[in-house]
């Protein structure tokens, strides 16, 4: 045995809990995963665990770094660790009068709902059922465990679908004339396991497995594999959970809620996770295993009575049934979410009468939920107001800044259900998964409906705008899903008759067909028909609570990417500390102005071009006034016109035809014009500064409007605005201190005009390689540096952002790049750049402001990068401002 190997096999690789001890605790997570680090937990607060083992993530990683085999000593410990359990049990696995049998589950470090497989009942054939009958004395209990095992092992290690099974119990139902499963026997669950091991034995050409321990390693390989299964990747990928990070396996003695009336099985908060109140949350089945729950097999009944009677729940509530049972839950989680200091998901059993505790883990929440949770426990001294603002993700904000149904908007109610996930929805229908991600791909915004989903749909929910399910709870699979994703799911729409095939549901007599549009209201459970008025979103309260708590933490500025008065306010709003990119072609393309920009390019000298920007420069100015009235005196980076002239342009027959007739001017000297301008790679020809170094009256133009604008407001209103003017696409110093010159000239002539004085900066973006390693030359004309990485991922990695996309996902996916680079910074080689550009340009200008003006500005994990980098501030679109103040904060209280 090599090195390695025998290293492996002294490891320890599986950690017990059970009886008021455990080897392990919840420091642990990395090791043993969540659930497994928490049922040691939970063993050590001395809560009422089942006993069990943990095989490590540590297994997991060596299991696919070996082939896909166990790694040496795993056989060994994990026959310890069962003859351990079979002692704390009390029971024998296999035993023929009294059988332990176990629970596999998966277990990762982070929570990874419904996408790995778990097996229940393990343990059984027909000797060990016979056993189970007779020390239960329940005879239809334990058949109908065994026929759940039959299923549940056939698809999750076979490979069988689940409605080879369903099928026949369903066929079986109807010939009988059972309504439900409660309905069937002993002798009918016998039936239908002798046809479910037939079925097998047509399926796949061999018996159903017998033997326990041959059961025990099929399912902890089929728990292992399927951390690699596609819905996990895929859920992986969507939550930034690396796959390195591998799979815990949990086995665990099993506790039975389906041993009659007076047990129970349940999925339990300690708040409402859809809105954060402090209520004990939950719901829970009677007679039932924890699958029938989350599976969404069975519609559940409220936990406890003042949730049922919120929803006129006809179902008795676990509070009104067992109510000793309730109190000791309702204790227990109390004292855990106070030992984690947070929002507590439980899962539980009641095995005739006794309380049992399967999980506990921080429970999903929606953003909403997230935010009134994270205050409230700072408000309440359960946590820090540092804590608080860690709680809440930077991208969870996206969930808050978004519209809901106004209050008096139109409702056409087709149906009303269960409100599994906030915020509200408009959309197409469709009904297929595969159709969904399509259409998204396509730009068209879809509601998917189903019967109910399953881990299979999570690409299709992912691309959906809002989800609807006939069947399933709140805590179904959609409905978890769907808050970790901050999508509106309305669940449990029980009276819409849904036909995938044909493309259509009914409701209450209406049909609605594929492509309808409907508007999903997730917080009041309600499907609406035709698209309701929406309302923007309230950012008062908790929201300007936590941001504050936020703004006291963080060390980087946030700027907003902004030109219009709109977006503008709503930046400012939102806490934007200035404007980090004022791009101002984009008000050139207002219908009056562009008349007279393509006048001016049409120009054939520069006598005629000075008389079109004269027209130009009164809307440039009042523009300009706007924008410095809202900002008041917060620092506004003003970009001087970057785009090539022709993008300005008409290209076809029929537009130049048009533009012509609306101007007066020569179509055939338009097109003459147009074909002059054109390049072949415009991103990297004629633009930015070229354009202010060959036509200098361009530039000349924008900074008098600039700074008679400054001056105007000034007058006006006493404040004074803090002109910040940016030259675009600089590659040498040379072309900076030229046109740093041109501004400053014109700025000495607007304040010996108008007889005043403004402070003002003149600087550059570094969006060129080139630029970033010579920005100790370029630093020695520029008062700031502002990175455009757009640009600047584009010219390091020589890819286009406009036709990257047909490539770039097939790069995430085959691990190329770890995320787009156009949406995260490449750290490593734009992000080595910026860092590069910013030692050289502070070594050679101490006082150099730097900051950085790309989308990457909103991201989270890039603006963690530019704090640790020491820049001075972040810009980014209005909708993201909150995002990256949220972000800098994070930053700073992980620095």
């Amino acid at each position: 045995m090599g090195e390695p190997a025998m290293q492996r096999a002294s490891e320890t690789w599986v950690y017990s809990f059970g009886a008021g001890s455990a080897d392990g605790d919840t420091s642990m997570k990395n090791l043993l995963g969540g659930k497994g680090a928490n049922l040691a937990e939970m063993a050590k607060l001395g809560l009422p665990v089942p006993p069990g083992f943990t095989l490590s993530t540590g297994v997991c990683t060596a299991f696919y770094d070996l082939g896909r085999q166990y790694p040496p000593g795993l056989d060994e410990q994990t026959h310890a660790a069962l003859k351990l359990l079979e002692e704390r049990a009390g029971k024998r696995f296999g035993d023929a009068e009294n059988p332990l049998l176990v629970s596999v589950r998966s277990g990762a470090r982070a929570s990874m709902p419904g996408m790995m497989d778990t097996v229940l009942n393990l343990g059984l054939n027909e000797t060990t059922t016979q056993g189970l009958a007779r020390k239960s004395g329940d005879e239809r209990f334990a058949y109908d465990s065994y026929r759940r095992f039959i299923q549940m092992y056939s698809n999750v290690v076979l490979g069988l679908r689940h409605d080879v099974f369903e099928e026949i119990l369903e066929e079986y139902k109807e010939r009988e004339d059972y309504q439900l499963d409660t309905d069937m026997t002993a002798e009918d669950w016998k039936s239908i396991i002798g046809q479910f091991k037939q079925a097998v034995q047509n399926k796949l050409g061999k018996p159903f497995p017998d033997d326990p321990h041959d059961q025990l390693w099929g399912a902890i390989g089929a728990v292992f594999g399927s951390w690699m299964n596609d819905r996990a990747i895929t859920y992986r990928k969507l939550n930034d959970i690396p796959h390195e990070w591998g799979t815990a396996v949990n086995v665990q003695a099993m506790v039975f809620g389906n041993m009659g009336e007076t047990s129970a099985t349940g999925v339990a908060f300690t708040r409402d996770p859809s809105t954060g109140e402090a209520v004990f949350y939950g719901e829970y089945l009677i007679n039932a295993q924890g699958e029938d729950v989350v599976a969404g097999i069975r519609t559940p009944a409220p936990i406890s009575r003042d949730r049922a009677e919120a929803l006129d729940s006809e179902e008795a509530s676990l509070e009104e049934t067992l109510p000793g049972v309730y109190g000791e839950l309702v204790d227990v989680a109390n004292k855990l979410e106070r030992h984690y200091r947070d929002m507590q998901d439980l899962e539980f059993t009641v095995e005739e009468g006794k309380l049992y505790m399967l999980q506990t883990r921080t429970g999903k929440r929606t953003a909403a939920a997230a935010l009134k949770i994270a205050v409230d426990m700072a408000r309440d001294a359960l946590i820090t107001e540092e804590e608080a603002v860690l709680r809440l993700e930077p991208g969870q904000l996206d969930q808050l800044l978004h519209p809901t149904i106004a209050e008096d908007a139109t409702r056409d109610v087709l149906v009303q259900a269960l409100p599994a996930s906030p915020g509200a929805a408009v959309g197409e229908v469709v009904f297929d998964s595969d159709e969904a991600a399509s259409l998204a791909e396509k730009g068209v915004d879809v509601i998917l409906v189903r019967i109910e989903t399953s881990p299979e749909d999570i690409h299709g929910m992912h691309a959906a705008k809002a989800i609807v399910t006939a069947r399933g709870g709140m805590t179904s699979h959609a409905a978890v899903v769907a808050r970790g994703m901050g999508r509106p799911c309305v669940c449990g729409a029980g009276a819409m008759q849904i036909d995938g095939e044909a493309g259509s549901f009914r409701v209450g007599g209406r049909e609605v067909k594929k492509g309808d549009i409907v508007t999903v209201d997730g917080a009041a459970g309600e499907v609406l028909f035709g698209a309701a008025r929406m309302r923007q979103p309230d950012l008062s309260g908790d929201f300007a609570r936590l941001m504050e708590w936020a703004d006291r933490t963080r060390r980087l500025k946030v700027r907003t990417n902004a030109e219009t008065p709109g977006d503008v306010s709503t930046a400012v709003d939102f806490g934007a500390e200035g404007i980090g990119l004022c791009r101002t072609e984009h008000m050139f393309f207002d219908a009056e102005r562009i008349p007279v920009v393509r006048a001016m390019i049409l120009a054939e000298n520069e006598a005629g071009r000075r008389e079109a920007l004269d027209k130009l420069l009164p809307f440039q100015r009042s523009d300009f006034r706007e924008i410095f009235e809202i900002m008041e005196e917060r620092p506004c980076t003003i970009r001087l016109l970057d785009p090539p002239l022709h993008e300005f342009l008409p290209h076809s027959d029929e537009d130049l035809a048009a533009v012509a007739q609306a101007s007066g001017l020569d179509a055939a000297a338009l097109k003459r014009r147009a074909g002059e301008l054109h390049e072949s790679n415009p991103m990297l020809g004629h633009r930015g500064c070229r354009l202010g170094i060959t036509y200098p009256e361009i530039y000349e133009m924008q900074a008098r409007a600039i700074f008679e604008a400054a001056v105007d407001v000034a007058q006006s209103s006493g404040r004074k605005p803090v002109p910040e003017v940016m030259i675009p696409l600089v590659a040498t110093h040379e072309e900076l201190s030229i046109l740093k010159d041109l501004v400053d000239r014109v700025a000495v002539e607007v304040f010996d005009a108008r007889g005043a004085q403004l402070e003002y900066l003149v600087g550059t973006m570094i969006e060129l390689p080139r630029a970033a390693l010579r920005a100790g030359d370029i630093a020695g004309s520029a008062a700031f540096f502002s990175f455009g990485t757009n640009d600047l991922t584009q010219t390091t990695l020589g890819i286009s952002r406009d036709d990257a996309g047909r490539f770039l996902k097939i790069y995430e996916d085959m691990g190329i790049y770890e995320k787009d680079p156009f949406v995260t910074l490449d750290q490593s080689g734009v992000g080595e750049l910026v860092a590069l550009a910013a030692e050289r340009g502070r070594k050679a200008r101490p006082d150099i402001k730097l900051g950085i003006c790309g989308e990457h500005g909103g991201d989270p994990a890039s603006v963690s990068f530019c704090h640790k980098l020491g820049l001075e501030y972040v810009s980014c679109s209005p909708y993201r401002v909150p995002v990256a103040r949220l972000a800098a904060a994070h930053a700073a209280l992980k620095e």
